[in-house]
């Protein structure tokens, strides 16, 4: 007899597996989850030894939901004997090393993972109303089948390249996304002239770390398209915006709207943590007060084409402000562009099941949900453009988790807050229907 899981997850990152460790004490739920590689890593290309979130402990794969679970931020530390000295060290943010073998741990203790299964397809089956989820061993190629009544998509995005470095990717010479940086630090270090292009965290840790570690005749150059380097906005009203009240505002808006919001609204995602800012900024001091070779920090700086003859990358690029046209030649290129979610093939003979908005991107429900009966498809960290800038935050996944949790069974295992900031984002509950009336009597 063919056995039916009611969920099967598809990928483990810390989205998915939070969602595994809120499943695993729940009586009610059968779950399994399915990940291709053969062990949890998180982001490994970029696990400098310095990094530290950009989110506090509570922001853990449970706590938000849950704060007595067994899988918890501070569980982790308590058990390998390191809690004592994390309360000593008195800081909220994890270091990005810890965050990761937190999440190791957690694995461990699961009975619902399962490594080496790669999705290749999903399918309908009538009969068992239920997906077939086929998978493969990536090492042996040995074939697997997992049926479930619903499925949670978590598997993550993927690094993005701009379409004017997309050529000098595929040229064989010495270009790396950031994803990879570890992987390539050694031979960058060798190069003359490296550029790092990008704005964000990734560019910032990458620029601090070659500075660091670069010899002092090596020519290293930062190249953003944003106007200045900018801080990630992290005053406290700021951060009232990642609530679920401000995600369910943000749902409200008319597609067109929401567009425009999230293009406003890079400082609340997308900058650098103010303390990098400042370390950055004492190295380039120290590094000025030596014979070292000046770096360059280019900003509003747009590569628009580049290409590679053999020994050097030649960039073309667009200062946006001066709307001049000027070239950098460089030895090696480290694109810190981010990342970004794909439509996973998989998907692609249950297309018709899903529901999609005009750009061809699935359209997530409030309760996550892509599939036109909006219960047995989920999405984590797909939702950017109908739930906002709070989708890839980790301190929204447990809340996000206990939504799809109280979809999937028809009760709450974990309560979902609704009200939990001070701000009101939309039109108040109590406010007029009607405009203010005209004034009267007014002076001439």
């Amino acid at each position: 007899m063919t056995h039916v899981h009611d969920l099967v997850g598809v990928g483990l990152g810390p989205f998915n597996l939070g969602l595994a460790c809120l499943a695993e004490p729940l009586p009610d739920l059968d779950a399994v989850f399915l990940e291709a590689r053969s062990e949890f890593r998180w982001h490994p290309g970029m696990m400098l030894d310095d990094a530290t979130l950009q989110v506090p402990f509570l922001a853990d794969l449970v706590t938000m939901a849950d704060p007595t679970s067994p899988y918890s931020f501070l569980a982790y530390l308590k058990d390998v004997g390191r809690l004592y000295a994390f309360y000593v060290r008195e800081s909220f943010y994890p270091m990005r090393r810890e965050y990761d073998d937190y999440c190791r741990w957690a694995v461990d203790r699961l009975r619902s993972v399962t490594f080496d299964r790669a999705v290749t397809s999903v399918h309908w089956d009538d009969e068992l109303a239920a997906y077939a989820v086929h998978s493969a061993d990536p090492t042996t190629g040995e074939q697997h089948v997992h049926h479930g009544r619903r499925l949670v998509l978590g598997v993550g995005t993927a690094p993005y390249l701009p379409e004017a470095l997309r050529d000098l990717g595929a040229s064989g010479g010495p270009v790396w996304h950031s994803a990879r940086f570890l992987e390539a630090r050694d031979e960058l270090l060798r190069h003359d002239d490296v550029t790092v292009v990008g704005s964000g965290q990734s560019a910032a840790e990458v620029f601090s770390d070659l500075l660091a570690a670069a010899a002092p005749t090596t020519r290293l150059r930062w190249v953003t398209r944003s106007p200045r380097f900018f801080p990630l906005e992290y005053t406290k009203l700021t951060l009232e915006l990642t609530s679920p009240e401000y995600t369910r505002h943000f749902q409200s808006l008319p597609p067109q709207r929401r567009e425009r919001l999230l293009a406003s609204q890079a400082g609340l995602y997308k900058g650098i943590s103010g303390d990098l800012v400042d370390q950055i900024h004492e190295q380039l001091y120290r590094r000025s007060l030596t014979d070292a070779t000046p770096p360059q920090l280019l900003t509003a700086s747009e590569v628009t084409a580049a290409a590679y003859d053999g020994e050097r990358h030649h960039l073309t690029v667009h200062h946006t402000e001066a709307d001049e046209v000027y070239g950098l030649t460089t030895g090696a290129v480290v694109a810190a562009t981010g990342y970004r979610a794909k439509v996973p093939g998989f998907l692609t003979p249950v297309a018709d099941r899903v529901r999609w908005d005009d750009a061809g991107r699935p359209l997530a429900s409030p309760d996550f949900a892509i599939d036109h009966e909006g219960g047995s498809i989920f999405v984590q960290n797909a939702e950017l453009p109908t739930h906002g800038f709070v989708a890839p935050d980790l301190g929204m996944g447990a809340w996000r988790n206990a939504v799809i949790l109280a979809r999937v069974l028809g009760h709450e295992p974990y309560p979902v807050e609704r009200r939990t900031m001070f701000q009101q984002f939309g039109v108040p509950d109590d406010a007029s229907a009607t405009a203010a009336p005209e004034r009267t009597g007014a002076r001439r």
